[in-house]
């Protein structure tokens, strides 16, 4: 099986020293990091993965390299990994350099952000292409090294995934084939991609997180922090109560898209149910959302995107992370476009949203291009 995966980050990288444990499996890797092909084509570089026990998985990739026609070349299988506000531009540069004679699998890790509608709109016309997506991460990924090693956090004890409507159950067969050859934990194929894109995940928790550490009136508003931070260690109390109350409203986002579509989202369950199915033992205090984000050791050592304060000491949230380009501009704007036409109230999502907005200063509120004109009508 060949696999090609966009994307040398985090997730990209992780999956690709996975998927080299698997005898028969041919991985290549797209990147546009040109210092990163060019390590991996001047000899035998080999990329590392080091696990939470302190395990190391290390191989080699087949091919890396920034030039698509060579990445793509006979792919079974295509995994975008590249975060979702990169997405529209990938798709355009992979797009003519898919396999056409025979069916080629394109799919994103995670598959949030409405990537069923954009690669449907990007992959027109291609009828050999399956868009299918993951609905998370099958491991948490950080403190990466391009191009060298990364960390992975605990793996997750099942794995969800879903088709764009278009495709068929033939498609659907073969998918779950595919990935059961690629991870260890049980594959489930979902009914409706809604149940991925309404999955309660980082367009719901960073904007959380960020509001009660730097919004109006929270400790650090308008202060820089003194040293490094973690996401979910490090969480305050009003985070965690801020999540719930988006995450309750993303729950009446997915009642009224089951009445109006006539679908079942079930599967779509409250984020602490979510999380506790996901990690199992690993999370120490399930009691509360705020107990849970805290002591959850597969988020342990993920930190908070900080730079140096430019007007001082200390550090300030970077304006450039995806926290702010992919979960902000991308997901939850999504969100609140959909519970727009849905006529859903979103009052806690709709205020860290339009804060989040205001506060990076380079975004402007408005429905994704992603979002077909005719959603919900138009399915």
């Amino acid at each position: 099986m060949r696999v090609a995966i966009c994307g040398a980050g985090r997730t990209g990288h992780a999956n690709a020293v996975l998927f080299k444990q698997r005898p028969g499996v041919s991985v290549s890797v797209l990147t546009g990091a040109a210092d990163v092909a060019e390590r991996w084509a001047s000899g035998d570089q080999i990329w590392r993965a080091h696990t939470r026990d302190g395990d190391v998985l290390s191989g080699r990739p087949d091919h890396v390299g920034t030039d698509p026609r060579e990445a793509l070349r006979d792919a079974d299988i295509v995994i975008v990994t590249q975060p979702a506000h990169a997405r529209p531009a990938l798709l355009q540069q992979i797009a003519p350099h898919l396999p056409r004679d025979k069916r080629v699998h394109v799919g994103a890790i995670p598959g949030f952000c409405g990537f069923n509608w954009l690669a449907a709109q990007a992959l027109a016309g291609m009828d050999n292409v399956v868009i299918w997506g993951m609905k998370d991460v099958p491991h948490t990924a950080f403190d990466l090294v391009a191009g060298e090693q990364v960390r992975i956090g605990g793996a997750k004890s099942q794995l969800f995934a879903a088709l764009h409507g278009r495709d068929s159950a033939t498609n659907g067969a073969e998918l779950q084939a595919m990935l059961a050859r690629l991870y260890d934990a049980p594959v489930l194929l979902l009914q409706n991609y809604l149940e991925i894109t309404l999955t309660p995940g980082n367009a719901l928790m960073h904007p959380a997180v960020l509001y009660a550490l730097i919004g109006p009136g929270a400790p650090w508003e308008n202060k820089p922090f003194d040293g490094p931070l973690r996401w979910w260690s490090d969480c305050p109390r009003a985070g965690a109560e801020l999540l719930e109350a988006c995450d309750a409203e993303n729950q009446a986002i997915c009642k009224a898209a089951e009445a109006r579509l006539g679908i079942d989202l079930s599967s779509v369950k409250p984020l602490r149910q979510e999380l506790i199915e996901a990690y199992g033992a690993q999370i120490a205090d399930d009691r509360t959302m705020y107990s849970l984000l805290r002591t959850n050791r597969a988020y342990a050592g993920i930190r908070a995107p900080l730079v140096a304060n430019p007007d001082g000491p200390g550090f300030v949230i970077d304006r450039a992370s995806r926290a702010f380009h992919e979960d902000i501009a991308c997901g939850q704007a999504l969100l609140v476009a959909l519970a727009a036409r849905l006529a859903v109230a979103t009052p806690s999502i709709a205020k860290t949203y339009t804060w989040a907005l205001n506060y990076h200063g380079g975004f402007t509120a408005g429905v994704p291009s992603c979002l077909p004109a005719n959603w919900p009508e138009d399915v």
